[in-house]
């Protein structure tokens, strides 16, 4: 008769005449399912485990944590991601549960850095954002800064933060650091980032930049964070600590995590520049979508009646010329099309090959150096607040909050 375990229990199987410890998390496909000291999971035969300790008894939520009332005022906004999250051990999978003040229990040395205001705006993983939570949180941003606090740190799953980020640069003009941060690997792995780029975002919201930007890992060691735009960033692998690059242009500065000190590049918006504002309405039918060879034009009669449609095109903005009729159609019915392209670098040009300019004539937009997703939430945001059909499409191709580059970079 195998042995019986429970969630959580401590461990030990042989595996290739190995002797392994882990964490028991449940049976699957008959064989148990456990999760070793490296983070990793393997499947094992029940009969080969032995149970060394059971799980220990979950802790009540603990007293808040203790803080500095003579360091800077800074705001954690959660919503949720992989930087706020457990393991879940029925299941072995990772779950967004952490609010934010876990999140200071959880990185202690948060609190040499600041003291902190903590908001739980949503517990979620992000592929499950929407525009709408989008204006929420640009509201409870709004909020913070007008409290007075010297920066917001947003706490925010990985999938989908460049998004994020584009969205509130464009619905908030801000005087003082907003920080996406994240975590590519969850806290119970011994190569969790977490930690890092929490203390990292903690420095940048406190340092002299004075726009939204995303604070990640600059390289696969932990010795500094990139400070990323938040318009000109893009998450570039899967899993990799350093999954962000900032595309088109350097990152705005860096985080060195040894010194604990912030270096801004000139190109970085400074503190007090702008002035609190914010602009948090959307249009939520736009939509993106990329071509391929062989895209049928029958899936564009799926976005007649939207307001607006970003095309991810190949090179310079190319679509095929079979798509060029049901284009042309959507923007004679009042649907704004723009053209960004799916190359990492280089700027949209529809005036090189016959097609482009067949484009042109059929009323699309070009996007510039527009990154495809950016040039997406731009969209949401433009026309939502400019309803002259002229005035919005002057203002897709206009250089807003650094999504627009009049020139690209050699190189970049």
């Amino acid at each position: 008769m195998s042995a019986s375990f429970s969630a959580g229990d401590l461990v030990t199987c042989t595996y290739s005449g190995k002797s392994l410890s882990g964490t028991y998390i449940t049976d699957r496909d008959g064989m148990a399912v456990v999760k070793l000291s490296s983070g990793y999971n393997i499947g094992v035969e029940k009969a080969c485990c032995t149970l060394v300790s059971p799980a220990p008894v979950s802790a009540p939520h603990g007293a808040p944590v203790r803080q500095d009332p003579d360091l800077p005022e800074l705001a954690i906004i959660s919503t949720g991601g992989t930087i706020a999250s457990r393991i879940d051990y029925r299941t072995g999978a990772v779950t967004s549960q952490f609010d934010a003040d876990d999140i200071l229990t959880a990185i202690p040395a948060l609190a040499e850095i600041g003291r902190y205001r903590t908001k739980v705006l949503y517990t979620i993983l992000s592929e499950n954002m929407t525009p709408a939570i989008w204006q929420e949180l640009a509201k409870a941003v709004y909020d913070e800064i007008k409290h007075g606090v010297t920066g917001v740190i947003v706490t925010h799953g990985t999938d989908t933060m460049a998004y994020s980020a584009a969205a509130l640069s464009f619905m908030l003009d801000t005087p003082v650091p907003v920080i996406f941060v994240g975590s590519q690997r969850s806290a119970d792995r011994p190569s969790s980032d977490n930690a890092m780029n929490g203390v990292c975002a903690a420095l940048a919201a406190e340092s002299d930049l004075g726009e939204v930007a995303v604070v990640m890992h600059a390289t696969t060691n932990d010795d500094s964070c990139a400070i990323h735009r938040g318009t000109r960033v893009r998450k570039m692998h899967t899993s990799r600590r350093d999954a962000f690059r900032s595309i088109g242009i350097p990152p705005i500065g860096t985080v060195d995590y040894a010194t604990r000190t912030v270096t801004l590049d000139d190109i970085a918006v400074h503190r007090g520049t702008r002035k609190l504002a914010l602009h948090d309405k959307l249009e939520p039918h736009c939509a993106l979508i990329q071509f391929y060879p062989g895209m049928s034009p029958d899936l564009l009669k799926a976005y007649e009646g939207y307001k607006g449609l970003v095309l991810a095109g190949t090179g310079l903005g190319h679509v095929s010329t079979a798509l060029i009729p049901p284009i042309k159609k959507l923007i004679a019915g009042g649907t704004q099309v723009v053209m960004t392209s799916q190359c990492m670098n280089g700027r949209v040009c529809d005036r090189v090959y016959d097609t482009g300019r067949d484009l042109l004539a059929a009323g699309v937009i070009e996007g510039g150096d527009t990154l495809p997703e950016v040039a997406l939430v731009k969209q949401m945001w433009v026309l939502a607040n400019e309803r002259d059909p002229a005035k919005a499409a002057l203002l897709m191709k206009t250089d807003v909050k650094g999504e627009c580059m009049r020139r690209s970079a050699h190189g970049l």
